[in-house]
């Protein structure tokens, strides 16, 4: 997959959900990379995108604080977002080295 490493090209991805972007990223140049782009099925890209989606719906952020219930939001966004991780493991196969990177951000915020 293309990417802004001085080789042009990564195999090496990290499945993390960010406000209004794709989830999957170059570990080596932090590229967020075109969903569209990857050989990944229809399928999963559809449940990546929705999963995306749902990215920072724990957090309130016009007070800028985590919601009631938030922080268990986030923890079943994770557990979404490994699985789907997984799902890409199987369809990207050797070629590609993918690991997951789960939100922290409820965490930060319930210290505030």
């Amino acid at each position: 997959m293309r990417c802004f490493c001085e080789r042009k090209e990564t195999f090496n991805l990290k499945m993390e959900a960010d406000v209004g972007a794709d989830p999957i990223w170059c570990v080596d140049c932090g590229c967020n990379l075109e969903l569209e782009d990857t050989p990944l099925s229809i399928e999963l890209k559809k449940k990546l995108i929705d999963w995306a989606s749902k990215y920072g719906k724990w957090i309130d952020w016009d007070l800028d604080e985590i919601i009631s219930n938030g922080i268990e939001m986030e923890e079943e966004h994770n557990r979404e977002g490994e699985i789907l991780t997984e799902h890409a493991k199987q369809e990207l196969g050797d070629k590609y080295r993918i690991t997951f990177s789960p939100s922290t951000m409820g965490r930060r915020y319930k210290t505030l």
